[in-house]
């Protein structure tokens, strides 16, 4: 006789369960949890905690999310929802992948969380947001010609998640130590450029503390971004 299959254990493979109070639904639980990520951190969500919050029981939550991790997977895909996806043109595949990227990375800096967490939110995959974006850059790298439009995909994606990972924890090391982010660098940069001092070429990488952090930011972003789309150029028949 042969086995059983097992079900999914994805959020997004099973039904909704029907709302056991007015304002608590699977969608204000999700809002409440992002804004507790938001917050913060992974570290800090917990169901119990959550449902403090909401002014529920755990055995309510559970009946809309059956685990964090599903509650994770949720997440992810709400923040998805909040990138507005470009016009694709295959004839202007560039200029719409760079802007994709972009708007990536703004949404992963609004909530830190979200570049850390992908890949390991279960199948995250399924959530309709993810699937629609994901769906999109088949379609632009597709039309555009690309012989292999997922390792293009694959390839912007691991340089948007990449950098936006780094730049959320650093950002999240500055919120958390009260400064802002010009005075925690012109704290931190006399310790620095004396510890390059030894390594000539370490030293002369030092930034350019006269100009505003969150602009230095998004020239390392574009220039990184021009050589990944510089890359992806040469594989087009």
């Amino acid at each position: 006789m042969a086995a059983k299959a097992k079900p999914i254990p994805s959020v997004w493979a099973r039904r909704e369960s029907e709302p056991d109070q007015p304002v608590l639904s699977r969608a204000s639980i999700v809002r409440e949890a992002i804004a507790m990520l938001d917050a913060e951190g992974i570290e800090a969500l917990s169901m119990r905690k959550l449902g403090a919050r909401l002014n529920a029981g755990a055995t309510s939550l559970y009946r809309h999310v059956a685990t964090k991790d599903e509650l994770m997977e949720l997440a992810v895909d709400e923040a998805f929802g909040e990138i507005a996806i470009p016009e694709a043109s295959g004839s202007d595949w560039r200029a719409a992948a760079a802007e994709a990227a972009r708007r990536f990375r703004a949404t992963a800096l609004r909530h830190p969380w979200l570049p850390p967490t992908l890949g390991q939110a279960g199948l995250a995959y399924l959530g309709p947001n993810l699937l629609s974006f994901a769906e999109w850059l088949a379609a632009l790298f597709g039309e555009a010609g690309f012989p292999e439009p997922s390792g293009a995909i694959d390839a912007l994606l691991s340089y948007v998640i990449g950098m936006s990972t780094t730049e959320a924890a650093w950002l999240t090391t500055i919120a958390r130590s009260g400064e802002t982010e010009a005075g925690f660098i012109a704290r931190l940069t006399p310790a620095a450029q004396q510890a390059a001092g030894d390594y000539p070429h370490l030293a002369q990488q030092q930034p350019d503390t006269t100009l505003d952090p969150a602009e230095l930011r998004d020239r390392k972003f574009a220039y990184g971004l021009e050589i990944v789309l510089d890359g992806l150029a040469t594989r087009m028949p």
